[in-house]
């Protein structure tokens, strides 16, 4: 990776590409080893790699439950896997190339750029050292808070290794867990009602979501909200509203049968893990199916820039409701916090949207062909795949390789982005020095 970063034979958007695939078949390789797997033999191709871009692509969904079918090596492997996708291979690949006292070039720092939406070059290695101790703060204490939780139920050793792998599954955003050892592919409902684990967790997946350049917003102003930057303010307002409006409709529409306290906890959780992380702590079977819609957009929209969720991204969706606002008041240009928001912005909104519905839609189609499955059923499970979250009816360890091949292509489209596969496939395309004529055409 360190190689190919070095080189100037392709684009920052190529490199992001090439080093997620090439971490993906890594991680396959290794999650096909027989020691990878608790029984001997080892996993399956089509095992592994689900799984490993599953943890790569920081999304969550599983074939195999990762507490009884893995080993402890091959845990370790998912949870190195989660965490390079969450942080981001580039990213990784600069921290390594600093930790060796290599000088980070231009090509480093373009690239770098491009793998964490930094608005400029200037300032990323910095940034990058920033974010580095931010996450390993940030993980170790959601380690520090779980471990007595899990300590007290698995022992000291197994508790710390629970622990840490919740810590960093929730932080990036992944929805990977080892509940399976009390019942396979029960998540976190054990802990429903548990005050512990549901802030800790809620806390690692919102502080992952939000983003590495809203952190540094955040460090340099403290609370002084109004010098942060156009983005941060529009990430943490959209972060808000799309936790509390979902939390009250889960509230007063689907849980209805728990008791007070426990009826808070699943809404106010079923709220933040649905946009990328993949936990659950209620059965989602049980919803109706206005609910599971709700749950759908939620996945669909996903995290913000530059952060450890995928997702079409919060600003993407603010961005398009701006615009909106903007034509039904007849106004020139759509703006946030009395600032303008640049055409080119809106264009790529507009084109992140279409693909991710296109695709989105597709793939649900295929799948509720090829496995005679309801449709919503279907459409829940693309977007859990290309909103990285994880989250499943329960259809995903029953599907055919086909299925599986399409939420792999989902999951890895949603983590790299539509725009970055796009650039990527047309890097060298110029601009047209000449323009067509323009000619009015009306739409709705």
């Amino acid at each position: 990776m360190k190689t190919l970063l070095k080189t100037g034979h392709f684009s920052s958007f190529q490199l992001i590409i090439l080093g997620f695939m090439a971490v993906i078949l890594l991680g396959s390789l290794l999650l096909m080893l027989p020691i990878s797997t608790s029984q001997p033999g080892g996993a399956s191709f089509q095992d592994a790699i689900f799984t490993a871009t599953s943890s790569v692509c920081v999304t969550g969904l599983v074939v195999r439950d990762t507490a009884t079918y893995w080993s402890g090596f091959g845990q370790a492997v998912i949870l190195l896997l989660i965490q390079i996708g969450g942080l981001g291979v580039i990213t990784i690949a600069v921290l390594f190339s600093i930790a060796s006292g290599r000088k980070i070039g231009l090509m480093q720092r373009q690239t770098m750029q491009e793998a964490i939406s930094a608005p400029q070059v200037g300032g990323i290695v910095r940034l990058t050292g920033f974010i580095l101790r931010m996450v390993v703060l940030i993980e170790g204490i959601g380690f520090l808070l779980l471990l007595p939780v899990f300590a007290r139920e698995f022992g000291f050793g197994k508790g710390c290794w629970y622990a840490l792998f919740h810590s960093i599954s929730a932080f990036c955003n992944a929805g990977f867990d080892l509940m399976g050892a009390k019942e396979p592919f029960s998540s976190l409902t054990a802990y429903h009602s548990s005050a512990v684990v549901n802030v800790t967790i809620m806390a690692l997946i919102v502080v992952g979501g939000i983003g590495f350049l809203t952190w540094d917003d955040i460090r340099r102003n403290k609370y002084h909200f109004h010098k942060y930057r156009m983005q941060s303010k529009v990430i943490l307002c959209t972060t808000a509203v799309l936790i509390v409006i979902p939390a009250l409709y889960f509230f007063f529409c689907e849980y209805g049968g728990a008791g007070l306290k426990d009826r808070v906890w699943l809404s106010l959780f079923q709220s933040v893990t649905t946009r990328t992380a993949g936990f659950n702590t209620a059965d989602l079977t049980g919803m109706h199916d206005a609910g599971k819609l709700l749950m759908i957009l939620l996945m669909l929209i996903g995290g913000s820039p530059g952060s450890t969720a995928g997702g079409m991204k919060t600003t993407t969706a603010a961005v398009l409701v701006a615009t909106a606002v903007a034509v039904f008041k007849r106004q020139e240009s759509a703006h946030f916090f009395g600032r303008r928001i640049p055409t080119e912005s809106l264009r790529n909104a507009a084109a992140i949207l279409f693909m991710y519905l296109t695709l989105f839609l597709f793939g649900a189609a295929v799948i509720s062909y090829i496995e005679q499955i309801p449709i919503l059923t279907a459409l829940f499970e693309t977007a859990s795949a290309i909103g990285t979250v994880g989250l499943t009816l329960g259809i995903t360890t029953q599907l055919c390789m086909l299925s599986r091949l399409i939420l792999i292509l989902l999951m890895f489209f949603g983590r790299v982005g539509g725009l970055t596969l796009i650039f990527a496939t047309f890097s060298e395309t110029k601009k047209a020095a000449l323009h067509f004529p323009k000619e009015k055409i009306t739409v709705g």
